[in-house]
């Protein structure tokens, strides 16, 4: 009994202790944190070159690689929630493009969604990865739509989840304050902001520590001015992906939440209607990120989908 007790008093104190770095010393202790992530999930972090570019992203496992691209204002560990019931299942790729994450910033760079198909083209070829799965979230979902559009040679299945682009859909919460009074509500100008943008953009956010958020939060805001700026390059003109793709018969998921505030889930009918191998998962109860609200069930739909794809012989 006394052994027991010992054993939990001695828990209760690494505990807090844990707590308390976590607050005390934010910038190592999300490192720490984030490297214990990546253990989870069995990915590490790596660098390549590319042209004009250095890439930072996670990888690990063997199999059919599954590459992730992160929305706008986002990164490479927006798919860090996903990965643990992805694990085992191939290799796990997730990149953060050019202009986000580690990635290189520059403030001169291309940053359109033509721009960034090309870059994970180039970032393809650096891994000798002749074709992938390609999943994509919010901006992501536009760029490997667009890639798989140019390359469907290359593009084995989609995995869309909330994409960005669909002209046709419905005007959501987000752009109807940027059309009305030009408010960058997906943005945190300031790290007090950052809680607002993430209750923005999922009606379910992960419990994540103290650390990763305030470091999440000081990264937004320092980003802040490029980031809006390619915000403002991307809504320019109305993109009509549902268009430029209708036909494309890759095999597709196209999963939504119904209670996204970013994109508005009437893309879904419009894009599963372009895509003729396609297939739609509406996830109530859920915002725009799917894999980090309900990482468990997203993972468990893209499964059974990529259990329902013909099988690919050997090259």
């Amino acid at each position: 009994m006394k052994v027991l007790f010992g054993l939990i008093v001695f828990a209760f104190a690494i505990a807090i202790l844990y707590v308390a770095a976590d607050h005390w010393a934010p910038k190592p202790m999300s490192r720490v944190n984030l490297q214990l992530i990546h253990w989870i999930d069995g990915v590490q972090r790596k660098t390549l070159q590319i042209p004009g570019y250095t890439i930072s992203y996670l990888d690990g496992g063997s199999g059919e690689p599954l590459v992730m691209v992160h929305g706008i204002g986002a990164d490479k560990d927006n798919w860090s929630q996903v990965m643990p019931f992805l694990r085992g299942h191939g290799r796990l790729i997730a990149l953060d493009l050019p202009g986000f994450g580690e990635s290189s910033k520059p403030d001169d760079g291309d940053y359109s969604i033509d721009a960034q198909a090309k870059y994970l083209g180039e970032f393809l070829d650096a891994l000798k990865l002749p074709r992938a799965h390609l999943a994509g979230n919010s901006m992501g979902g536009a760029v490997v739509l667009e890639f798989a559009r140019l390359h469907p040679e290359r593009v084995q299945s989609l995995w869309l989840l909330d994409p960005a682009g669909v002209g046709g859909a419905k005007e959501s919460e987000m752009f109807r304050a940027y059309r009305e009074d030009g408010k960058m509500l997906l943005f945190a100008k300031t790290p007090d902001d950052f809680v607002k943008v993430m209750h923005l953009a999922m009606n379910q956010p992960p419990v994540l520590p103290y650390s990763v958020t305030h470091e999440l939060a000081i990264a937004a805001a320092n980003n802040y001015a490029l980031h809006t700026r390619i915000f403002r390059e991307l809504t320019a003109t109305t993109p009509h992906l549902e268009t430029d793709v209708a036909g494309l018969a890759t095999p597709t998921l196209i999963v939504w939440g119904e209670q996204d505030h970013v994109l508005d889930p009437s893309g879904a009918p419009l894009l599963h209607e372009a895509l003729p191998n396609s297939q739609v998962v509406l996830m109530p109860g859920i915002g725009h990120m799917p894999m980090l609200e309900a990482p468990r069930q997203a993972a468990r739909d893209y499964l059974a989908f990529r259990d329902s794809l013909p099988l690919v012989p050997a090259r």
